[in-house]
C-alpha cells in the first residue's frame, strides 16, 4: 500500500493519558505514554518534534482532544478524526494499540480530516455556545415559574405569552408582595395585554402561600442573574464578531434569522466556504440534507444524518421563525411542503434551504434576494391552475378558465 506520510504519529486520547504511537522512515516503531498536563502535554510534543514526527492524527474524544490540539497546532499538521470512520476501516488486528493503528492508518493516507476553524472562530464559536448554554437555563427557570404559578392556582401563562416580561414580571413582583388584589394586579399590564384587564384578573385569582412567594423571588433573582450574563456575553460576543461583521450583517437580513442567529451561523460554518466543495456538502455536514442510504438499486431510510448539532438547532429555530414571516419564499416553502410531507419534513426542509442561502451569499458577498410567496406559482403556472381547478370542481363547481390578454408595453 502505497505511504503518503512517512513521519507521522497516532494518539489514543484519554482524560488523563496520552498514548503516542511514532512511525518515522528509519527508525523503529516506538509508543509512549504522557499525562495530560500542560507540562506533560509539552513533553509529547518535544518528543514528536526530536522524533522528526511532521502528521499527527487522534481521535474526537469528547472535549480531551482540545489541550492537545492547542500544544501541537502549531508545530505540526494535525488530523482529527471521527471515530466512527476509523471503525470502519477493514484489516484491523487485535494485538494493535489504538495509537499505533491511528497511526498506520495516517501513514497511508486513510482519515478523512474533521473541519478545525481557526483559532478566532473558535473563540467566537465557545462564546455563542456557552450563550446558547446561558439562554437554555433561562428558559428552564421561566417554565419553573409557570410551574410554581401553576401550583398556587395562578394562570398567567394562559393570557401572557411572557411570563416574565414587563406586565408579567411587574405582576409577579406584586404576587410575592401579596398587597394586591387580582384586579389591582390587572391593571399593571403594559401596550396590548391591557385590553385583557378582566381576563388577567380572573387568572390571577389564586391560592398564594408564603412558599410559593419564596421559590417565586429565588427563581426571579436566578433569571436575573442570568440575563445579566447573557448581556455580558453579547457585548464579548460583538467584540469577537468584527473580523466576520460583514458576514454577520448579509446573514441577518434572511427571514428568520436575527442578529444572534447570524453570529451563531457565522460561528459555526466561518467565512471561508472554500472548506467546503459545494452548498451540499456544508449542509450534509450541518446534519440538514436526506440521507443517501442506497444498495442495490433500493433506497432504504432517508433519514437526515448527524451533523453539527449546536447549528442543528439554530437552523431549526431561524426555520420555526421564517415559517411564520408574511409573503416570503421560505414561508411558502414551508407551507408548500407541511401539508404533503409533514410540519417536521418541512422546517428541516426550510432550514437547509436558509444554510444554503447563508453558503451562497458568504461566498459571492450578497446580500439577501426575496424570491417572493408567489415564487412557486409564477415558476409553473399551468400546475397551479390545474391544481386550483381541480380542487374546485371537487366541490361541485364547473370551471372554465379564460387567460388574460396582457397588455403590451411600449
Amino acid at each position: 500500500m502505497e505511504v503518503v506520510h512517512r513521519n507521522c504519529s497516532g494518539l489514543d486520547v484519554h482524560k488523563k493519558v496520552v498514548v503516542a504511537a511514532i512511525l518515522v522512515e528509519g527508525r523503529p516503531k516506538e509508543i509512549r505514554s504522557f499525562g495530560t498536563m500542560t507540562v506533560d502535554l509539552l513533553e509529547l510534543s518535544d518528543w514528536l518534534m526530536n522524533s522528526g514526527v511532521t502528521h499527527v492524527a487522534m481521535e474526537s474524544t469528547g472535549e480531551y482532544w482540545k489541550p492537545i490540539f492547542n500544544i501541537l497546532e502549531n508545530n505540526f499538521e494535525v488530523m482529527l478524526v471521527n471515530a466512527q470512520h476509523i471503525s470502519k476501516v477493514p484489516g484491523r488486528k487485535t494485538d494493535v494499540s489504538d495509537a499505533e493503528w491511528i497511526a498506520d492508518l495516517l501513514k497511508h493516507g486513510l482519515l478523512t480530516a474533521s473541519f478545525i476553524p481557526p483559532v478566532g472562530q473558535r473563540e467566537l464559536r465557545e462564546l455563542t455556545r456557552f450563550r446558547s448554554t446561558f439562554v437554555k437555563e433561562r428558559a428552564t427557570l421561566v417554565n419553573r415559574v409557570q410551574k410554581v404559578l401553576e401550583s398556587a392556582n395562578i394562570k398567567l401563562a394562559s393570557v401572557a405569552s411572557d411570563v416574565v416580561g414587563v406586565s408579567g414580571r411587574a405582576m409577579l413582583e406584586a404576587i410575592i408582595a401579596g398587597k394586591a388584589t387580582p384586579e389591582q394586579m390587572a391593571e399593571l399590564s403594559k401596550g396590548k395585554l391591557r385590553n385583557k384587564r378582566e381576563e388577567l384578573s380572573r387568572a390571577l385569582e389564586g391560592r398564594v402561600k408564603p412558599h410559593h412567594r419564596f421559590v417565586l423571588t429565588e427563581l426571579l433573582s436566578q433569571i436575573d442573574n442570568l440575563e445579566e450574563t447573557i448581556a455580558r456575553f453579547d457585548q464579548e460576543i460583538v467584540e469577537y464578531c468584527r473580523p466576520f461583521e460583514d458576514a454577520v450583517v448579509l446573514l441577518d437580513t434572511i427571514p428568520g434569522v436575527a442578529r444572534e442567529t447570524a453570529e451563531n451561523i457565522v460561528a459555526e460554518i466561518g467565512i471561508d466556504m472554500s472548506r467546503f466543495p459545494t452548498a451540499n456538502h456544508l449542509a450534509s455536514w450541518a446534519g440538514v440534507a436526506p440521507g443517501n442510504n442506497e444498495s442495490a438499486g433500493k433506497k432504504r431510510s432517508g433519514r437526515v444524518k448527524k451533523g453539527n448539532k449546536p447549528l442543528g438547532v439554530i437552523l431549526n429555530q431561524a426555520a420555526h421563525a421564517a415559517s411564520r414571516t408574511k409573503d416570503t419564499y421560505l414561508s411558502a416553502q414551508y407551507h408548500r411542503l407541511a401539508g404533503r410531507r409533514g410540519k417536521k419534513r418541512a422546517l428541516v426542509a426550510v432550514a437547509h434551504s436558509i444554510l444554503i442561502i447563508c453558503y451562497f451569499m458568504i461566498k459571492r458577498h450578497v446580500p439577501y434576494y426575496e424570491l417572493g410567496s408567489d415564487y412557486f406559482d409564477q415558476r409553473r403556472p399551468e400546475t397551479t391552475a390545474k391544481r386550483l381547478v381541480s380542487r374546485l370542481e371537487h366541490l361541485g363547481y364547473q370551471v372554465s378558465l379564460q387567460q388574460m390578454s396582457m397588455p403590451v408595453s411600449l
